[in-house]
């Protein structure tokens, strides 16, 4: 989503009033709303449809990090492109996809993204600039850098972002990727969501550095610290990495503070985690929330307009289930159908 023209329907004296709302109009401030609800409903639609037997495998699911997601892609263009990560249903439509085929792709259809051959941890589309979720953990790092590299011998103008979680900040891609990143000057924007836990070991016990984000100096790129449960902090974050890589000025590493919900994965029993914490980031952190109190405070909605946006969301999100389970089924016929080996 491109950044807006000023916004006109608040007080002349801006000074106080964050980012987003100084530079969005209200109809881009209710899209991004928009997507936030239909990021953390499709993961309770799809939980609920696993639950119901109606999903095989696992998922990873993140809701209470909707705001990072969706904070990021806000001043891209549907040019510009990301990689993503296991846990990237918010990637996807933050970027732009449809939750019907994406229900599609969970249940094993034909109309999914790929074919209901790649699953929760594969979606990928390709017409939005998303390059895909990646299973590997740090997979969709030197992934970016190559899309960068791509555009800036090829003088596209694309910006690329890449997704990773704190536990791929010790995996050796992160530190290849940045370090080529910064030799080159790629425009590229390495975006670290730190929901605290690496599966369920804390940051605390793995990472050395007192903050992801102050690994950057080591790459002489700029390293910013964001609550990443603040969309208007997460998009100025955003913006100004955005601008910089346009301009020419290299890559930027972004570091959003968030926190999942949900454990690791299904099968993540949350014995790591407390309740009275989990119970702190719900009550008292929430980005919707959040969001949707500041959407009232600056003048951009009402209740009456908030449970509307909700209840379409709603729609749309039982339309999309019900779309994948009208759907067909792969034939047996087209097994070997996207699959790829060389021959001897």
């Amino acid at each position: 989503m491109a950044k807006a023209t000023a916004v006109t329907s608040v007080s002349p004296d801006t000074r106080n009033i964050p980012f987003l709302y100084r530079n969005y109009s209200r109809e881009q401030l209710l899209e991004a709303l928009r997507k936030m609800h239909l990021i953390r409903q499709f993961e309770e639609g799809a939980e609920e449809s696993y639950m119901r037997g109606l999903i095989h495998g696992t998922m990873h699911l993140s809701i209470g990090q909707e705001a990072s997601a969706m904070g990021i892609c806000l001043p891209l263009t549907n040019d510009d492109q990301i990689t993503s990560t296991h846990r990237g249903h918010g990637h996807c439509i933050a970027k732009g996809a449809d939750v019907k085929r994406m229900f599609a792709e969970f249940f094993g259809k034909t109309t999914g993204y790929c074919a209901g051959r790649g699953g929760s941890m594969h979606i990928a589309d390709v017409t939005t600039g998303n390059l895909g979720a990646n299973g590997i953990v740090g997979g969709g790092l030197p992934i970016a850098v190559g899309a960068a590299l791509t555009s800036k011998r090829l003088k596209t103008g694309k910006v690329v972002v890449s997704f990773f979680g704190d536990g791929a900040n010790n995996e050796g891609a992160f530190h290849e990727a940045l370090n080529m990143a910064s030799i080159w000057k790629l425009p590229v924007i390495f975006v670290c969501e730190n929901n605290g836990y690496g599966m369920s070991t804390s940051t605390e016990r793995s990472t050395a550095a007192a903050n992801i984000a102050d690994r950057a100096a080591a790459y002489s790129m700029p390293g910013v610290i964001v609550d990443g449960n603040l969309l208007s902090d997460v998009a100025e974050a955003s913006q100004n990495a955005v601008e910089r890589a346009r301009r020419g000025e290299g890559p930027s590493l972004i570091e959003c503070k968030t926190y999942r919900y949900r454990g690791h994965s299904k099968s993540d029993r949350n014995r790591y985690r407390t309740k009275d914490e989990i119970d702190d980031w719900m009550t008292n952190r929430d980005p919707i929330v959040h969001f949707e109190s500041q959407l009232t405070e600056y003048g951009f909605a009402d209740a009456s307009t908030l449970e509307a946006l909700r209840e379409s969301v709603r729609q749309e999100i039982a339309a999309g289930i019900e779309y994948a389970k009208e759907s067909p089924a792969p034939d047996v016929a087209d097994l070997a159908q996207y699959v790829y080996t060389e021959q001897a």
